[in-house]
């Protein structure tokens, strides 16, 4: 005879679980959007009857979250929302504008039917979330789109150290489609498709140019809000 659950333990091992999964999801997203600035606290009792969870669920939650480096617990053990590294900005900006050209011009040589399928679809994906001005669905078809184009490359190494680049800068990214109050112009979705169609066709070099100036463009508009944002802030401290 099997053994069984006591029971009522598997409806309370689902709910921690749902638990978990609710806390996790709702703190990502407020993480992402910014809503929950960089070095936020994060406190477990606060945090426990927010959701009306015990402690267990929301320190599951939490380890997802420090996992993904969105969370850092601080040598006095206090927990807050990861800074971004804005001294190393320009670092990050030449690692992932480098991410960019590569994998692009591995994919314009490697690319097989499905790739292209795939791609395109995550594409669809990306423009719906332009046209609903989903900016947390932007980010994350975004980051698939570029993820497909380093898989269909075929280089794993490309493709696990793209993926890092890309979920390391979901809230940078987030301050570029504010710099556009989430209304990004039509030009910048059109990129992708020039990137596709290089691809498909195996046009190394203009695959290479156009993924440099998607890149470019980018950078340029990240560089330009943060600039502003720190002039205005000045300016009121002032």
């Amino acid at each position: 005879m099997k053994n069984q659950a006591p029971k009522g333990e598997g409806d309370a091992t689902r709910k921690r679980g749902s638990g978990v999964s609710t806390v996790y999801e709702t703190l990502r997203r407020e993480i992402i959007d910014l809503t929950m600035p960089p070095g936020t606290p994060i406190d477990e009792a606060q945090l426990s009857e927010r959701f009306a969870l015990s402690r267990t669920p929301i320190r599951e939650a939490l380890v997802r979250l420090a996992h993904e480096n969105l969370i850092t617990t601080l040598t006095n053990r206090a927990t807050i929302v990861s800074q971004i590294d804005f001294l190393n900005l320009s670092s990050f900006f030449d690692a992932i504008t480098l991410m960019y050209r590569i994998t692009t011009r591995e994919a314009a040589m490697n690319r097989r039917p499905q790739d292209i399928a795939r791609i395109r679809d995550i594409q669809s994906a990306f423009a719906a979330s332009v046209d609903a001005k989903a900016p947390l669905d932007m980010i994350a078809t975004n980051r698939d789109f570029h993820v497909a184009i380093a898989e269909a490359g075929g280089n794993r190494y490309y493709v696990e150290l793209f993926t890092r680049l890309l979920d390391e800068g979901r809230r940078i990214l987030r301050l570029y489609y504010s710099s556009f109050n989430d209304e990004l112009p039509r030009q910048y979705v059109t990129e992708h498709e020039d990137m596709i169609e290089a691809i498909e066709s195996g046009d190394v070099e203009r695959a290479d140019r156009l993924a440099t100036a998607h890149a470019d463009q980018i950078v340029r508009q990240i560089q330009s809000y943060i600039s502003a944002d720190r002039r205005q802030s000045h300016a009121v401290q002032l």
